[in-house]
C-alpha cells in the first residue's frame, strides 16, 4: 500500500514511464523485462501467484492509447505558458515535514513535498516562480506514526479532531492533533523559501479559553533547541507559550476588523514568532470564508 513501491521502482530503473506505456511496441518490451523480476517477488517474498504478461498488457495497452491524446512534453508546455504571461499555480502534496530529503526520516512519504519539489518534479525552474505561499493550520496535525512534539493525548487533543473534522478524507482514519508548532513553522518557512502565510482552521480555536503554542524544544535538560532538529526523537520536550483565547465566534468574519482582538493577536505572534508575514486566514469549509489581509500583516521587529 502507499506510493512508496512506486519511487523504489523509479530509483531501481524499473519504473513504467508514460513514455512506455502509450507505445504498445515498447509497453511489451517493458513489460517483458519488468514482470520476470516482479513475478520473482511475488512469488518467493509474498507467496502470491505470479503475473500473467499478456492480461496485464491487454489491460494497460488500452489505459495507454486512451490517455495518449492527453499526454504532452509538460516542462515545454509550462516555458510557453510562462512566456507567454500566464499565471501558473504548483500546488504541493502533503506537507513539509514529510519531504523524503527535509522531512522527519524515516517518517516520510517519497518526494519532494516541498516548494523545493517544483524545478524535479516538472522541470520548471523555481526561479520562475514569484510567490510561495505556505498553508498552515492554526494547530498541528499529523496522518500515522512519527515523532509530534506537540501532540494532546488528551481532551483537548479530541476536542481539537471533533471540531477540526480531523479524518482522513479516504480513510476515515483520525488524524492526531496538537498545539501549533512554530519550531517546526520556523523550519518550513526557511528551508521551503515560504513568503507569505495563508492560515487555516482559525475558527477550530474559537472555544479554547487559552491557546498554547510551542516556541522551543528542550531535551534532556540541555539549553532550548530554537532549530528544528535533525534528530527529532521522544526525549524532546517542547517549551510552549500561553496566549488567551477569543471566546467568539470567528466564522462568519470575512475583513481583518471583523476579528476578535485575541485573534488577530494570536495571529500576530505566529507572523513575528517566524518571521513570516500572514496574507489570509480561512475561517470556516466555504470558499468565502476568509479573511484577506492587504497589505499582508507582516511581522513585528523587535
Amino acid at each position: 500500500r502507499g506510493i512508496g513501491p512506486c519511487y523504489t521502482d523509479k530509483a531501481a530503473r524499473q519504473g513504467l514511464r508514460m513514455l512506455d506505456l502509450i507505445d504498445p511496441d515498447r509497453l511489451r518490451r517493458v513489460l517483458t523485462r519488468t514482470l520476470e523480476q516482479k513475478n520473482r517477488e511475488l512469488e518467493q517474498l509474498y507467496g502470491a501467484e505470479p503475473l500473467v504478461l499478456e492480461e496485464v498488457y491487454e489491460e494497460y495497452v488500452r489505459y495507454g492509447q486512451r490517455l495518449k491524446p492527453r499526454v504532452r512534453d509538460i516542462t515545454r508546455a509550462l516555458l510557453e505558458q510562462h512566456h507567454a504571461g500566464a499565471e501558473i499555480m504548483f500546488e504541493g502534496g502533503q506537507g513539509f515535514l514529510l519531504d523524503v530529503d527535509l522531512g522527519t526520516y524515516p517518517f516520510v512519504t517519497s518526494s519532494n513535498t516541498s516548494f523545493l519539489g517544483v524545478g524535479p518534479g516538472t522541470g520548471f525552474s523555481p526561479r520562475h516562480v514569484g510567490t510561495v505561499l505556505g498553508i498552515l493550520k492554526a494547530y498541528s496535525t499529523r496522518v500515522g506514526e512519527g515523532p509530534f512534539p506537540t501532540e494532546l493525548n488528551d481532551e483537548l487533543g479530541e476536542t481539537l479532531r471533533r471540531v477540526g473534522d480531523e479524518f482522513g478524507a479516504t480513510t476515515g482514519r483520525p488524524r492526531r492533533c496538537g498545539w501549533l508548532d512554530l519550531v517546526a513553522v520556523r523550519y518550513a518557512v526557511r528551508a521551503g523559501d515560504i513568503d507569505t502565510l495563508a492560515i487555516t482552521k482559525l475558527d477550530v480555536l474559537d472555544g479554547f479559553d487559552t491557546i498554547e503554542v510551542a516556541t522551543s524544544y528542550h531535551r534532556n535538560g540541555s539549553g532550548p533547541l530554537e532549530a528544528f532538529p535533525s534528530d527529532l526523537d521522544s526525549e524532546v520536550r517542547p517549551q510552549y507559550e500561553k496566549l488567551p483565547g477569543w471566546g467568539a465566534r470567528t466564522d462568519e468574519c470575512r475583513s481583518p476588523e471583523d476579528l476578535p482582538q485575541a485573534a488577530l493577536d494570536y495571529l500576530q505572534f505566529i507572523a513575528d514568532r517566524t518571521s513570516c508575514p500572514i496574507s489570509m486566514v480561512s475561517v470556516g469549509k466555504e470558499r468565502s470564508a476568509m479573511v484577506k489581509f492587504d497589505p499582508w500583516l507582516k511581522p513585528r521587529t523587535s
